[in-house]
């Protein structure tokens, strides 16, 4: 299918975080517990934990405890990801010996990261199982991963830079392509759902930050582009108590704009270039490379990839007491 669109501008999804989210959260908080009231004891969904109330400790962070990387044998060992973003650290010492793939899809820029974003998001899906001195942090430590600069270091980039990257990690063989972009734009992109079913008959599940445009519990907002492409999946952030996130954008009546999965977004701890080399930041741009990660450690337990593996994803993942359009299929569980 032809089609002519004008060139885009994306951007990085993370959420900056302001004083007035302490009012939102309150009054999010509250409509929250309405809903579990509401559902009473008999009907709620089991949650993945005895408390729905998640906090980093000495060995885990809170993401990964909420999507039960704790009680997985797989590591994504074989798996290929692929995080299109602001690039990676290079040097960033909890990655010595893992050798990413690289390519720089920006005018004028290494993929040495110069945002942190990126090196953030590759650290969430594809961390060490040990880092000296820190929790983990990263959901598949076994992957191989490639590192595709299409964001520049101010964190914004354009429709054919990302596409570009899309089509280089479909190349490389890429089993999950995971994308913390995007741009509020409610109509879908021809050229990102055609690229999209490319993907798909490759082998390759594209995943995408469904947006931080909301403004909770007022302005649910919609799915920007690429997420609300048919055929990529678009994610949710939850917070640590598995409410949604006052910023997390809703499903976009548009056909494909839905919410399809949420992972945790809030507060979420990962790898950052050095010398700083952690930092805790939110957005859906945090909860897509949990999601990415997870896929991965799928596709090494069941062999899926594209649609298939798409399924493994919603099918297992924990329903929870929030609509469907915030939430989609519910919280995205790793194989036990």
């Amino acid at each position: 299918m032809l089609a002519v669109e004008p060139e885009r501008v994306l951007h990085a999804l993370t959420d900056t975080l302001t004083e007035s989210y302490t009012a939102g959260y309150a009054h999010g908080a509250a409509d929250l517990a309405a809903r579990l009231s509401a559902v009473g004891a008999a009907s709620a969904p089991a949650l993945p934990a005895a408390t729905a109330v998640f906090q980093d400790n000495n060995q885990y962070t809170w993401g990964l405890q909420a999507v039960c990387v704790t009680r997985t044998k797989r590591t994504g060992q074989g798996i290929t990801i692929a995080v299109l973003d602001t690039g990676f650290d290079l040097d960033h010492p909890d990655f010595a010996g893992r050798a990413p793939i690289t390519k720089s899809f920006v005018t004028g820029q290494a993929v040495q990261d110069g945002n942190g974003h990126g090196t953030h998001c590759i650290g969430t899906s594809s961390g060490p199982s040990a880092p000296a001195g820190s929790r983990r942090y990263g959901v598949a430590p076994g992957v191989r991963i490639l590192a595709g600069k299409v964001l520049n270091n101010a964190g914004s980039g354009n429709d054919q830079g990302i596409l570009a990257g899309i089509e280089w990690a479909i190349t490389q063989g890429a089993t999950i392509i995971s994308m913390s972009l995007g741009a509020d734009v409610r109509e879908v992109s021809q050229a990102y759902e055609n690229v999209g079913r490319r993907a798909l008959a490759a082998g390759s599940l594209i995943i995408a930050a469904a947006g931080n445009a909301a403004n909770r519990p007022g302005d649910p907002a919609f799915v920007g582009i690429p997420a609300n492409s048919p055929s990529i999946m678009a994610v949710a952030s939850l917070d640590a108590d598995l409410g949604i996130s006052f910023y997390s954008s809703g499903s976009n009546p548009v056909a494909g704009g839905q919410i399809d999965i949420a992972g945790p977004g809030r507060n979420v701890y990962s790898s950052w270039p050095m010398p700083k080399r952690y930092n805790t930041i939110s957005g859906t741009s945090m909860a897509t490379p949990h999601v990415s990660g997870v896929a991965a450690l799928w596709s090494e337990a069941t062999g899926h990839t594209g649609r298939a593996l798409w399924s493994d994803l919603t099918q297992h993942a924990t329903r929870l007491p929030l609509p469907s359009s915030d939430v989609g299929a519910g919280l995205v569980q790793a194989p036990a």
